[in-house]
Formats: C-alpha cells, structure tokens, sequence
C-alpha cells in the first residue's frame, strides 16, 4: 500500500498530460477506425504502425528528431497503400503485409548496426504513457482538434463514403478526397498515439472499438457513438489496470478492449437469442 502511494505521488505531474492526450488520440482512432473496419482497411492501421517504427528506429539511431522524420514517412505510406489498394493487382491485404513488415524490417536491421534497442526505441516498440512530453502532449491535442472538426463537418460525406463509393460521387461528394483524407489521418493519428501504445499495439485503438460496437449496434452513427464510449472507457479502465497491477500500459488498455468486446459480443448473442424465443 506505501509502494503504491509512493508510486501516484511520483508520477503525479505527468498523469494529467497523459491522460488528456490518451483520451484524445483513443478518441480519435475509434471515429476513424469505425470507417475503415466498414470498408475492410482497418489493417491499414497495423501497416502504418509498422512503418512509423521502423522509420521512428532509424531516426533515432542518427540522431534525427523522430516525429519530424516519421510524420511525412508515414503519410507518404498511408498515401501508397492506399493507391496500391484501388488501383494496383496487389490486393489491399497483400500491399499492407509487403509495406509493414519490410519498413519494420529496415528499422530493426538499423538499430541492431547502430544502439540497439535503447529505452527510446523499447518506448515506441511498445508504449510509454507516463513518459509523453508537453510537445508529445501539444501534437496529440492539434491532431485530435484537426481529427474532430473534420469528422463533425463532413460526417454525411464520411457516411456516404464508407457504404457506397459510387453514389456518394455521383452526389457530388469528393469520394477519393474524402478516403484519402481519412487515411492521412489515420496515418497521424497512429504516429502521435505511438509513443502511448506503441507500434506493436496502435492498431488495436482503431480495430477494437468499431468490432465492439457492431455486436449490438448495427446504425452508422450509433456505432461512431458507442465506439467513442468504448474507446474513452477501456482507456481509462486499461490505466487503472496498468497502475495498480504494474503491468504495461498499452497491453493493459488491449486486454480490457478484448473483455470489452466479448462482454458486447455475449449482450448481442443474448439479444438475438430472446428475440428469435420472443
């Protein structure tokens, strides 16, 4: 009980911070990942994780500011799936496995000839959510703002988008910007919330939420609601798991989206059930 008094007194100023910036980046990547787990891209997510590491290893390993280096990499990437998706014969699955594992595999073969794994790139690997910085915490919250407004201005345009490509252009929606638009931002999100969950475990803020709210909800927006509530309360939930169990933050924040999903998936199953006794 002392340890753990000890403990909250000592990490107390960076609480605040770390808290804010993994509301908004949670926030954030549960409303975009509700479109791209409807259009089958939600492993963008993983692939674009992969690449920010291996291109975050290799500016660290010369010494280059890492966000600086990662973000137009990044969204260079997000850019090349996405084309590569639509118009190339590589299947979309296929491009995100060759992109990932090959950026991941430059960045591992860098810091392997150069530091090795130093607790900068252990915190990227895997997240380090008490160790985010003001400008870590200032880049999160300009993200997220840019993230919100562009979700609740051009909502109808992203619902239209993500059912039907071909009447949303002939409706005059920008179909192509739009998809493109929401990958770039996928792409920032994913390096920002990089330094909370890590490259390993980013991906898991997009696919979890949308998963988890499709077992009951089946309207667009009830699920973009209900997957901002489930994304606020597992990130809560998975600090407080992580604080007083020890355990890492974001592996703790993906073990209680999984319960979440399965306490969801069992209240659908019971739902159908009664209704198809009713």
């Amino acid at each position: 009980m002392f340890e753990t008094i000890v403990r909250i007194f000592t990490l107390l100023p960076s609480v605040p911070r770390a808290l804010v910036s993994g509301l908004l980046i949670s926030l954030c990547a549960a409303l975009l990942g509700v479109s791209l787990v409807l259009k089958r891209y939600s492993m963008i997510g993983d692939g674009l994780s992969h690449v920010g590491f291996g291109t975050l290893a290799v500016a660290l390993s010369f010494g280059l500011a890492p966000l600086e280096i990662a973000v137009p990499v990044v969204l260079a990437a997000a850019f090349l799936l996405l084309r590569i998706s639509e118009n190339s014969k590589i299947k979309g699955d296929a491009a995100i496995a060759l992109i990932s594992s090959s950026a991941l595999a430059i960045g591992v073969i860098v810091v392997s000839q150069t530091r090795g794994i130093n607790a900068d790139v252990y915190g990227y690997m895997f997240g380090s959510i008490l160790t985010l910085t003001h400008e870590d915490f200032v880049v999160s919250a300009g993200v997220s703002a840019f993230v919100l407004i562009f979700y609740t201005l051009f909502y109808n345009s992203i619902f239209a988008v993500t059912f039907d490509r071909s009447f949303a252009k002939a409706s005059g929606t920008r179909a192509d910007a739009h998809n493109m638009l929401i990958a770039l931002l996928t792409a920032l999100v994913i390096v920002v919330g990089m330094r909370m969950m890590g490259a390993m475990l980013i991906s898991s803020l997009i696919i979890f939420p949308a998963l988890t709210s499709m077992r009951i909800f089946k309207s667009f927006k009830s699920v973009v609601i209900s997957s901002a509530v489930v994304s606020a309360v597992c990130f809560l939930a998975g600090i407080l798991f992580s604080f007083f169990l020890s355990t890492p933050a974001g592996a703790s924040i993906v073990v209680v989206n999984l319960i979440m999903l399965c306490l969801f998936a069992a209240v659908g199953f019971a739902a159908r059930f009664f209704k198809k006794k009713a």
